[in-house]
């Protein structure tokens, strides 16, 4: 399957566009030209907030908050960030440089687009996911420019106390050798991400990217009831094994397997009314012109070359200034796939108390799932001094 090609693809088709919301494309947000999503842009003056997705999401996974947003007063900005979607370039090569993928490069690229946009602050940073990291290290770096942080699904601990050593790359933590040897083998699903072969995996599944994206989102979703979420011992082969298998696989399954093992039933399909095959249909189009292997190389400089690691060392000691939020759902294992992190994002990120909100009838895709009570929660935050 060829990759994007040369020719920009443009902004999306006003058609496919919940109201209230367009997509442009804007040039120049250093060596990229940035597609976002935007709402309450008519008016000026208004505060902005800015929203950054996860994997494998685009901007399109706020459609359904960005209105309510605008609506409260705000300018609502979500960009496809580097790798995803209509941002461009986007080299699909599994040997390319990692450099522009580091923690560091992702949030200088959050600051560029603040640029681009006549936006020396913003209200509000939301991260979800993997985004959840970028805002965090946006906070940590330029905490001038970011009046309250909000991260969801994904905690980010901060930066280590001063003089710790860099810590190693994860992929070279004993646990995986522990999950190989266990008597039904597992892996990390990082560890895939990471390796050659996740994206040819995802992006030809036998299914097709339709089915496949609906699998993979059901399994994360309050929507399957074999989400049932609590606190890991520590970071041993068989604790990290209790993980789902969409987070810890069999160790001879591709993402696509994984996906097509747990699919929900036309029933379940119809009575989804977070995401209607239309709305995941715009996704599906996406993933299916660009692939992943952009969207894989923010988890490589990570976590098999140790770049966020490498990034945060400057910042050692440092805690968040401003006020600090953590918004997840109920049924969501992400808070706890990493032992301990939540409790080190709890107590020693922001010089606030952070504050942790969990919401019922959602799972990974909070944001989507409940808009509507994940938008209360955010306006009641930006009422914090």
């Amino acid at each position: 399957m060829a990759g994007q090609s040369a020719t920009h693809p443009g902004p999306l088709s006003p058609a496919l566009l919940p109201e209230g919301i367009r997509s442009r494309i804007v040039s120049g947000v250093g060596d990229l030209d940035m597609h976002i999503l935007e709402a309450g842009h008519e008016g000026k003056r208004r505060p902005a907030i800015l929203l950054l997705h996860g994997f494998p999401e685009l901007a399109w996974c706020w459609r359904r908050v960005m209105p309510l947003l605008a609506d409260a007063g705000y300018h609502v900005v979500a960009p496809d960030q580097r790798g995803v979607g209509r941002t461009t370039p986007q080299p699909d090569a599994y040997l390319t440089d990692l450099e522009p993928y580091a923690t560091g490069n992702l949030a200088a690229d959050v600051f560029n687009l603040m640029d681009a946009l006549g936006l020396p602050s913003v209200d509000m940073l939301v991260g979800h996911d993997a985004g959840s990291i970028v805002a965090g290290f946006c906070a940590l770096a330029w905490p001038d420019r970011v009046r309250r942080l909000v991260l969801s699904a994904s905690p980010f601990g901060g930066a280590p106390p001063a003089g710790t050593p860099p810590a190693a790359p994860f992929l070279d933590h004993v646990v995986h050798q522990e999950l190989a040897r266990l008597p039904q083998p597992r892996k990390h699903y990082q560890a895939y991400y990471c390796g050659a072969d996740a994206n040819a995996d995802m992006w030809n599944p036998p299914q097709g990217m339709h089915p496949f994206l609906r699998g993979y989102y059901h399994q994360k979703s309050a929507d399957w009831d074999g989400n049932r979420p609590g606190p890991l011992k520590g970071w041993t082969g068989e604790e990290i094994a209790r993980l789902p298998h969409y987070y810890c696989m069999p160790a001879q399954s591709g993402m696509a397997e994984v996906a097509a093992a747990i699919m929900p039933d036309v029933r379940q399909v119809a009575g989804c009314d977070w995401l209607s095959d239309a709305d995941l249909a715009v996704a599906a189009a996406e993933f299916a012109r660009t692939g992943f292997q952009p969207a894989l190389n923010w988890y490589r400089s990570a976590l098999a070359e140790g770049m966020t690691g490498r990034d945060m060392t400057p910042f050692q000691g440092r805690r968040l200034p401003m006020p600090v939020a953590f918004v997840s759902g109920r049924a969501d294992w992400g808070p706890y796939q990493a032992p301990g992190l939540m409790e080190a994002m709890r107590d020693g990120l922001a010089t606030e108390p952070v504050a942790i909100h969990f919401i019922d009838g959602a799972g990974h895709w909070v944001q989507q799932e409940q808009p509507e009570r994940f938008t209360e929660i955010l306006l009641a935050f930006s009422r914090r001094g």
